[in-house]
């Protein structure tokens, strides 16, 4: 049985233009250590995903409308507040975009640390602070007493994704949402938070869901990947076999997007592939694949109707929703 898994995942906004259809029907599975990408442009679904596993979609205009959200085989979907409580950062915890606008900035990181340590049982304040002490230093933190006493203000942006990081491993969770965990922090700070996560991964166990647009970050820590496009998922599978053979035209178009390494000394750059258009208006989303009209593969029959999962390749690792894949080269 898996550890997650997310059947026809369907949640909206209501706006006074209509319903949004942030995640419109997005299916995958998290294994026990497995770590997992979702990947795509900006609006595609991805963070919204990982909010209404946690049952954290932002209220009164959010709601989940369809599916289920299997945790160690129980339904989340439905569940109330209190209930919920009871898995948020215990069983599944997030490491939120902005570590800065995530933590409270009028207590001291140790303040924060101690009370969601204490909320999960009873623990002395000399116990949690030994505790908040072994996370700080978990994650790679050498002066633990000094940031306990810290604002986050204080703070480096590559520190405070450590202490966000340590924050979400006090209550020992199952599985581990890391939302865009790099973002803002320099290329030498986020090799060493991806290293972080690997590490965290391989010694503690935790499955970890990260929600990204860089295919260099699902490279280098990701088992598998799911890519997102309009609320939908449109490839899904092992990460060495959709890096190395893309199926997909949007997921070929975002790797095409990104900048290849290059030797120092060597003459030129190789041109980047832009994606044509724009997303579609999640209000008025087409009938067909919402990549249509962007899409230089596109047939009449893409228009009519989302195309069914298929297999891109023989040992059934990844699929695949498009009409056109195999024209992919």
């Amino acid at each position: 049985m898996a550890l997650l898994e997310v059947s026809n995942l369907k949640t909206c906004f209501h706006t006074s233009r209509g319903k949004v259809k942030a995640v419109n029907g997005v299916s995958f599975s998290i294994d026990k250590g497995e770590i997992m990408a979702l990947v795509g442009e900006s609006g595609s679904g991805k963070s919204i995903t990982g909010l209404s596993i946690l049952g954290l979609v932002p209220q009164p205009n959010g709601k989940i409308e369809d599916g289920k959200i299997l945790f160690k085989g129980e339904n989340l979907v439905g569940k109330g507040s209190k209930e919920y409580r009871q898995i948020q950062g215990g069983e599944i915890a997030m490491i939120f975009q902005n570590p800065l606008t995530a933590m409270d900035p009028s207590y001291t990181i140790g303040n924060q640390m101690f009370e969601i340590i204490r909320s999960r049982g009873k623990v002395g304040k000399k116990e949690a602070r030994d505790q908040a002490v072994k996370l700080l230093h978990l994650v790679g933190i050498h002066e633990p007493e000094r940031v306990l006493s810290s604002y986050p203000h204080a703070l480096s942006g590559g520190m405070r994704q450590r202490v966000m990081i340590a924050m979400a491993l006090s209550c020992k969770p199952k599985l581990l949402i890391a939302d865009e965990p790099t973002t803002a922090l320099d290329a030498t700070i986020q090799k060493q938070i991806l290293d972080l996560l690997k590490k965290i991964n391989k010694e503690t166990g935790t499955a970890i869901l990260i929600i990204t647009h860089d295919f260099g970050v699902v490279a280098n820590l990701c088992d598998s990947v799911a890519v997102m496009y309009a609320g939908r998922i449109v490839e899904y599978g092992e990460t060495n076999d959709i890096l190395s053979k893309p199926v997909h035209p949007y997921t070929k178009g975002l790797m095409g997007a990104m900048p290849e390494f290059q030797e120092p000394g060597s003459k030129g750059m190789n041109r980047l592939i832009q994606i044509d258009g724009t997303p579609p208006d999640l209000i008025e989303l087409p009938e067909g694949c919402s990549f249509f009209e962007r899409c230089n593969f596109a047939t009449n029959l893409c228009k009519k109707a989302f195309p069914d999962a298929t297999y891109a390749n023989d040992s059934g690792t990844q699929f695949v929703y498009c009409y056109h894949s195999k024209e992919v080269v």
